[in-house]
């Protein structure tokens, strides 16, 4: 999608498939993973993987364990896909406070299956999220943010992936979408709920700077879901039991498909996400809760951020997340 933008300061396991896991390592708040070891299992030759999820802290003020599947050593993305947490289904009095906190050069999806969240940011958003809405926040040169989960919902449960934006939008003005209902398609037993790009005739009208989609599915018996063989594409269970192109995809999980897929056969119940895209070029940087391209704009946008420079957040959860020490390395894109 062509726009107009301008650099700105912060504005108001089928048997043989390779399986990847990881040991615990630590994590920055929000962000990039930090210090993971990964234990690839191989085997197969179609390229194909399912990625075990690792166990991260939502935040310092909560126990609630967010499950993350990229990035990973071994599948850093999934077209312009660099970050998939899931969390839930957690009870609501477990639910989900996060402070104050940065991102620079992505796009912040939010996305509920039950709950309900309240987005704050400092362009003066006050926007809450429920199942079936969409949150859509462009980071671009900088924005910040808050949230909180609400009383009311009887548990929580939701993905929040993030999206890197190529190099001629990264340093855009910030921006916030809301999406109250997002179209719907039918693949024989299965309805896709379409909140980012398009997919058969649903088109989510979500602004997005790369060849992307994301849905979430609910999986019936069985269909088989067209699939654009130049793109890669991911499914993550988060609900059931269920095979893609007759592989098992376990609960918490995620299978990739790289590009050459003409077709996604889901068979089994339960609810899927599927993202996909044409595979993102670009070497990138993420470092916490920032991209950039080089070592030097990771420096400036973490100062940028431990000195204030963002304008304040009315909110009602207090406080910010500072952002962590420079590792004793020089950080390299990828």
């Amino acid at each position: 999608m062509s726009k107009q933008v301008e650099k700105t300061p912060h504005a108001p396991a089928r048997a043989g498939l390779p399986l990847l896991r990881f040991r615990p390592g630590g994590v920055g708040l929000g962000g990039a993973t930090r210090g993971a070891d990964p234990i690839l299992f191989p085997g197969g030759d179609t390229g194909e993987v399912i990625i075990e999820p690792r166990l991260v802290k939502l935040t310092t003020r909560t126990e609630v364990d967010v499950r993350r599947t990229i990035p990973h050593a071994k599948l850093r993305r999934i077209g312009a896909w660099v970050f998939v947490d899931h969390f839930g289904p957690t009870e609501q009095v477990d639910g989900m406070t996060v402070a104050a906190h940065p991102h620079t050069g992505l796009q912040t999806v939010t996305w509920l299956l039950d709950g309900l969240i309240d987005h704050r940011d400092n362009l003066g958003t006050a926007q809450n999220v429920t199942p079936g809405s969409l949150n859509l926040m462009t980071a671009g040169s900088g924005v910040s943010h808050s949230e909180r989960s609400l009383p009311g919902p009887v548990a929580l449960h939701a993905v929040q992936l993030w999206i890197a934006l190529p190099e001629a939008v990264r340093s855009m003005r910030p921006a916030f979408e809301h999406i109250e209902t997002v179209p719907t398609a039918t693949f024989g037993d299965h309805v896709a709920h379409v909140f980012v790009g398009q997919w058969g005739e649903a088109a989510s009208p979500a602004t997005v700077f790369s060849p992307l989609v994301g849905a979430e599915v609910s999986v019936g018996k069985s269909g088989s879901i067209p699939l654009d063989p130049a793109w890669e594409y991911g499914v993550l269970n988060i609900n059931g039991s269920m095979t893609a192109n007759g592989n098992d995809v376990p609960l918490n999980a995620l299978w990739y498909s790289p590009v050459g897929a003409t077709e996604l056969t889901l068979t089994g119940s339960g609810t899927a996400i599927v993202i996909g895209g044409e595979p993102f070029i670009e070497q990138i940087l993420m470092w916490w809760n920032f991209i950039a391209r080089t070592h030097e704009e990771i420096e400036e946008m973490r100062m940028d951020w431990n000195l204030h420079t963002y304008p304040p957040i009315a909110d009602r959860v207090g406080g910010w997340i500072p952002a962590p020490e420079m590792p004793n390395v020089t950080l390299t894109a990828r």
